[in-house]
């Protein structure tokens, strides 16, 4: 038996220095990280008679164990806590999704700077605007710029070996100024009104393009005038369609935490340049028991680590003390405002937030309530026996290739109703002969099984094959070899004409074929998943043989090394604008002597 946990003991030895502590079971499993300003009197909080949370009395009676970190600040502390949270994923911490791909708009340093959408990390060499809450609100800005202000939105590769306009001109989205179809200055001109616009600067927009139409009607160019004219109304039109007067709050986060029924939910609003984008609603892991104000909480730390913090952050619940707010500001460096909504606006905004919170909660729970009838359905129907308390997990497999060429094989991973993106995997196949199916899923079967007789890996619950007799065979045959025959595993055959609703199941046990009827929903179930495996490994087929046909042909020329062939293929913009160069066009990239660049020419033609 081990010893009972020793609190007395452990608070004697503990430090008054901020810090980091971990609480553990008896098993070495890591239940809570936390952050102490003072370790000795945040620890000391936990070992007392009467707790207000049962979720917490029910932590600390688990603990066998509490390591400790010293940091030398409690901004340190916070910083170490999250990092430890985001890698051992303990059960009594709310998680948020490490979700650093918020979108930006872009607009580049070039001679014609470039709109465009951008994910990643910032830099100076060129000016972003956002985060946007999601991409459909950056591509919906992105047609809104366009149409008023007509800034081009191709790369440069094709911008600079343009010879006429393209179709954006031709609809009015484009300036063409790849063609030298608008000077320099005008195209400046327009640019610095797209930039005043993103800052939220609508009201200056608005009176620079009223002057500047006032002076062309006053020149008698009444087609420019009407441009000028065309672009205020459209101005007007999104200014009517906003629920932020410009000039007013520029950028303003809402966040509205809702916990309903085991549920918890934090919806994350944005207002950017004085405009409402949109929002997103987030449900941390590990949260059942927690209530809303401690997801909040924890939202905001671990949100605003990784992310832009705005001047004002509106919240639907009165956080407990300003720990949140002084560390929002530190980290900002600059007065960061956090609070409950005063004005009717704000109010406006945040009751929206919270509406849409609960509105997530409960479309949530409808495709849960969806998913858990169909993952029953087809436990019934194919017989699967799952263990009390275990999730049921399902691996499709599938395979996609040019005329038997890039082979790429692939398996997506589908648990705890819903797919497990960070669990698929793809594999180039290699040593078969081309088009032969049979043998790639013989080979990915085999890589992806091998380690789990030795007790690496997860058994599946569940195997399915994107195929028919013959693929089911070749699977069943390369898991028997493995000693692995005991693995439930099913095929997917198409059927006539590759309808949906007509597949069969092929069974490796020797079942009859089963044919379920096109509303059951286990057949569902089992298209979702095989229609993801199709996605997923034709998306890497196709990646391969892009990154095959860029480089192939310029490879097999001597003299052609990696940094050469980048600056052709940025130059160009891939192998078919190579192609059409000439020499001399050739002989323009830095590195290409002429000697070289008539032995491109040549190998290309």
């Amino acid at each position: 038996m081990t010893e009972p946990f020793d609190a007395k003991s452990l608070l004697a030895t503990l430090t008054e220095l901020p810090g980091v502590y971990r609480m553990l079971d008896d098993a070495g499993n890591v239940l809570y990280v936390g952050k102490a300003k003072n370790l000795r009197k945040r620890l000391a909080s936990y070992f007392r008679d009467h707790h207000p949370s049962p979720r917490i009395a029910l932590m600390v009676a688990q603990i066998a164990q509490v390591e400790t970190t010293v940091t030398r600040s409690e901004a340190e502390a916070l910083l170490l806590e999250n990092n430890l949270i985001k890698s051992l994923s303990p059960r009594y911490n709310i998680l948020f999704r490490d979700d650093k791909s918020y979108p930006y708009i872009v607009l580049t340093h070039d001679n014609y700077p470039r709109l465009g959408f951008f994910r990643g990390s910032t830099d100076k060499r060129a000016d972003y605007f956002g985060p946007f809450p999601s991409s459909p609100a950056v591509r919906a800005s992105i047609h809104l710029l366009q149409k008023m202000f007509r800034l081009r939105t191709c790369e440069n590769p094709v911008f600079n070996n343009r010879t006429r306009p393209c179709l954006l001109y031709q609809i009015k989205r484009c300036s063409a100024p790849c063609v030298g179809l608008i000077d320099p200055v005008r195209y400046a001109q327009d640019l610095q009104m797209a930039t005043l616009f993103l800052q939220g600067r609508q009201q200056d927009v608005i009176g620079g393009l009223t002057a500047a139409m006032d002076q062309a009607a006053a020149k008698l160019a009444f087609e420019q005038a009407a441009v000028y004219r065309d672009q205020i109304q459209s101005l007007r039109q999104v200014q009517e369609k906003q629920y932020v007067e410009s000039g007013k709050d520029g950028d303003v986060d809402i966040v509205a935490a809702v916990y309903d029924g085991g549920v918890s939910c934090v919806n994350l609003a944005m207002v950017r340049g004085g405009r409402h984008l949109g929002d997103r609603p987030q449900f941390p892991a590990h949260a059942a028991d927690s209530t809303a104000l401690e997801a909040l909480t924890a939202f905001l730390y671990q949100h605003y680590l990784a992310h832009p913090i705005p001047g004002r952050i509106l919240v639907n619940l009165a956080l407990s003390d300003g720990e949140v707010t002084d560390w929002l500001s530190a980290t900002a460096a600059q007065t960061v405002r956090v609070g409950e909504a005063r004005s009717t606006m704000q109010r406006i905004w945040v009751e929206m937030a919270e509406q849409n919170a609960r509105l997530a909660i409960t479309a949530r729970r409808s495709v849960l309530s969806r998913q858990e009838a169909r993952l029953e359905a087809l436990c019934t129907t194919l017989g699967l026996d799952l263990e009390d308390g275990k999730e049921a997990r399902i691996e499709c497999f599938d395979v996609s290739h040019t005329q038997g060429e890039l082979t790429v094989a692939a398996c997506v991973v589908y648990q705890g109703n819903g797919m497990r993106k960070s669990e698929y995997r793809r594999f180039n196949i290699q040593n078969i002969q081309p088009g032969d199916d049979y043998a790639a899923i013989q080979q990915v079967v085999q890589r992806r099984y091998e380690k789990l007789p030795s007790g690496e890996g997860v058994a599946p619950t569940l195997i399915l094959i994107d195929g028919g007799s013959g693929q089911v065979g070749i699977a069943a045959a390369a898991l028997e070899e493995l000693g692995l025959a005991e693995l439930p595993l099913v095929g997917v055959a198409k059927g006539e004409a590759r309808k949906p609703g007509l597949e069969t199941l092929i069974f490796a046990d020797g079942r009859e074929p089963l044919q379920l009827p096109p509303e059951h929903p286990a057949l569902h179930l089992i298209q979702e998943v095989r229609d993801e495996a199709h996605r997923f490994a034709v998306s890497g087929h196709r990646a391969r043989r892009n990154k095959a046909g860029r480089s192939s042909s310029l490879e097999e020329i001597s003299g052609i090394g990696p940094k050469r062939r980048k600056a052709l293929i940025s130059r160009f913009g891939g192998l078919q604008g190579i192609s059409d160069a000439g020499v001399d066009q050739l002989t323009a990239v830095p590195g290409i002597s002429r000697e070289l660049a008539e032995k491109i020419y040549a190998a290309m033609h």
